[in-house]
């Protein structure tokens, strides 16, 4: 049958429905599918040389007879080798394959073949070790007329029962539907930014003649998958400036005398971030803005001012945290904030709910928003908004559609309330984000940036430690803790791995607190405890003192200096990741991180901000069992950089945006993550997307690409 883009790939011959679940397990089930799957590396096989020529440990191609094939058994390791002698018209040369018995069948004697490898050298002498192979048929010799040997041969993503050879030859037999493709971008775009037809590009990204070749159709088939990112981002910001939201006035007095009332002094950056907020709320335009700060920036405290300016005006405020630890640490650091203003603070979380329809600031989860209203209650626990005007989030990058849908289905619900605006939106994050995401996956938030720490923050001494340092480490936490300070300890998972050999929590909480610190008092903390469990052991750690804190804030101290004074029951708090983002524990400082290579540098940067928030001098430890040169490279970067929007940028360039921001589940493909490090690329594609936007907003006069955005739109998740 002929095929077109749509055939399910049980067509192909040799696929059948034996492979079909396999290359499903890949999100392959069609030809389009198939065609638009691309190869993460090369093999560079296009070397093609005599035997003669071959050099020891150089990767090469050679083509010739089989003289004889046979496999043999090894009984000392168990193993089946594949024996074949191949031969040019400059000589023979031994080719070994190990544990693959079944080339006996496929590859006979007689036959000419195509093999690409390393030559190496034993106690039989030269041979080519476990070389990639194909037959010539018809004894045809040369370039082009390959597919796994003798030319550029694409590496793709494999799972079990799908190779990358086995990919290649459906791909192959795909091609031909390649006829089909339409092109989707503007003729003009092409030609001003020197593009590949989008049928070559997906030829050449199989199957590239050159590197040079491979490369454009790369750059092509990258700026594609750019471009339709920029189009949504940017339609998406478009729509939500048609809707109305609350104008609230700029309130000049009050903000002053929140100013005054504060106990520290704003920074710069504060000043700005926040005068660019309220004159955001002043407009009727849904503000849409990113407040990325930092660890230690002060995002609370401008978030605070904006809360306070909406609900003096008569409107209310969510405030959404990702945990209960943090929806808790905000209801009281935002409590003290604003206590000389008459503001109704309630919370609500899966353990606390206090709250009515006069409260005008409500703090908790994620949960305030849910479709159901509330916390597995069956909307039970539905915040009656009677005006929200300001939905605060706090470390959820992407406050998308669906959850400003529920939000308005949420005031739609409340009897006699008919919405006549939705609420502005502020996120905050910690997490630094580099340039390229802020021009394409955030693109349609106006950012805000704290890049300067308050005043007085001493730099943390940040250290690698070898497994033969451990136990000095183990007796420096031992003695700041003798001096009053106290430690964290972070691991990458809650329960041992066979897979990973990294610190678990149950066990390192195990070792600690029975041989290496069994005088000291040690508490365990992670993401599957319940909520009221994981803040009593965060009490404990912190052990605020809150009418001392108080007094002190009253009398005009220093709130970082007073809550040093405070001492928790706890002396080393054992944690998965969970205390990444907001805990503030000013008397800890030393954060000691098991595993470090594990983790990303922005990752880790956040950890080093958990101390370093008190006036005594505070340690980080990257303890790590690799002794690789990349991993302890990477490493060292972190010791030499203080600034996590740095880190950021490089971790971008050594992990990629898929792990460093979990974007991978959004279904974002490949080819466009590895181009969120392409600035200038990431540039070009914004630019080109915007003026098509504004020529035609709709995209009316583009018929195959709206269609292409609309399929793009089912495949990823950007909110």
């Amino acid at each position: 049958m002929a095929l077109n883009l749509e055939t399910p790939l049980s067509y192909l011959p040799r696929i059948g429905k034996k492979y079909f679940k396999k290359f499903h397990k890949l999100g392959l089930d069609t030809i389009r599918d198939l065609l638009y799957y691309f190869p993460f590396r090369y093999d560079d096989f296009s070397n093609i040389i005599p035997i003669s020529k071959l050099e020891l440990h150089k990767v090469a191609t050679i083509q010739g007879k089989i003289l004889d094939i046979k496999n043999i058994r090894t009984f000392r390791k168990r193993m089946v080798l594949t024996e074949a002698i191949i031969q040019d018209k400059t000589g023979p040369i031994k080719a070994i394959w190990f544990n693959q018995p079944f080339l006996g069948k496929i590859l006979k004697k007689g036959d000419w073949v195509s093999l690409s490898g390393k030559l190496a050298f034993g106690k039989g002498g030269r041979y080519i070790s476990n070389p990639s192979y194909e037959v010539l048929h018809q004894n045809k010799f040369g370039a082009g007329l390959t597919t796994h040997t003798a030319r550029l041969v694409p590496v793709y993503p494999e799972t079990a029962g799908i190779t990358s050879r086995l990919i290649r030859y459906a791909l192959k037999l795909a091609l031909p539907a390649l006829n089909q493709i339409q092109e989707f971008l503007p003729s003009y775009i092409i030609k001003k930014q020197a593009l590949l037809p989008l049928k070559t590009a997906l030829q050449e990204i199989h199957f590239p003649k050159t590197k040079t070749s491979a490369e454009k159709a790369r750059r092509r088939l990258s700026f594609d998958e750019l471009f339709l990112i920029q189009l949504s981002v940017i339609k998406q910001k478009l729509t939500l400036q048609k809707q109305k939201s609350r104008k609230i006035p700029f309130n000049k007095e009050l903000i002053q005398s929140f100013v005054k009332s504060l106990p520290f002094v704003l920074t710069n950056s504060q000043k700005i971030a926040a005068w660019d907020i309220l004159q955001d709320i002043d407009k009727s335009i849904p503000m849409n803005r990113l407040l990325n700060g930092d660890v230690g920036s002060g995002k609370t405290v401008v978030a605070a001012m904006a809360a306070l300016e909406v609900a003096k005006a008569g409107y209310q405020v969510a405030i959404m945290a990702p945990t209960e630890i943090l929806a808790q640490q905000h209801f009281k650091e935002i409590s003290k904030l604003l206590k000389k203003f008459n503001v109704k603070i309630g919370i609500l979380t899966g353990s606390k709910k206090k709250f009515s329809k006069n409260t005008d600031i409500v703090i908790g989860t994620h949960a305030l928003i849910s479709a159901r209203g509330g916390p597995a209650s069956g909307g039970q626990n539905r915040v009656p908004f009677r005006d929200l005007a300001l939905a605060i989030v706090d470390e959820q990058h992407r406050f998308g559609v669906e959850q400003r849908a529920a939000l308005q289905k949420q005031i739609q619900e409340i009897p006699d309330k008919t919405p006549t605006a939705i609420p502005h939106f502020l996120t905050l994050t910690a997490t630094p984000i580099p340039r390229t995401l802020a021009l394409t996956i955030y693109g349609d938030l106006d950012i805000s940036l704290l890049k300067e720490l308050p005043k007085g923050r001493q730099k943390i001494i940040t250290e690698i430690v070898t497994p033969a340092n451990r136990q000095k480490t183990y007796e420096f936490i031992r003695d700041q803790i003798k001096k009053g300070r106290q430690a964290f300890v972070i691991c990458p998972l809650i329960e041992e791995s066979e897979k990973l050999e990294v610190k678990s929590v149950t066990q390192e909480y195990e070792k600690l607190s029975k041989q290496i610190f069994p005088e000291l008092k040690i508490a365990m903390l992670h993401g599957r405890m319940k909520p009221k469990e994981k803040e009593k052991i965060m009490e404990d750690f912190a052990g605020y003192d809150q009418r001392k804190l108080n007094k002190s804030a009253r009398q005009g101290e220093r709130i970082r200096a007073a809550r040093g004074a405070c001492r928790g029951k706890t002396d080393i708090l054992i944690s998965t990741s969970v205390v990444e983002v907001g805990i503030d524990v000013p008397n800890a400082t030393v954060m000691m991180i098991e595993g470090a290579d594990r983790f990303g540098l922005a990752q880790l940067h956040q950890f080093r901000g958990r101390v370093g928030r008190g006036e005594h001098q505070s340690y980080c430890f990257l303890l790590t069992e690799s002794s690789a040169k990349a991993t302890n490279a990477r490493l060292r970067a972190i010791l030499k950089c203080e600034n996590g929007f740095e880190l950021a940028e490089k971790d971008l360039k050594i992990r990629g945006a898929g792990e460093l921001f979990g974007i991978r589940q959004s279904g974002l493909p490949d080819l466009a993550m590895a181009s969120l490090a392409n600035l200038s690329l990431v540039e070009q594609t914004r630019k080109e997307a915007n003026n098509l936007l504004d020529k035609d907003p709709e995209l009316k006069n583009h018929p195959l690409l709206h269609e292409k955005l609309t399929q793009f739109h089912k495949t990823v998740h950007l909110e």
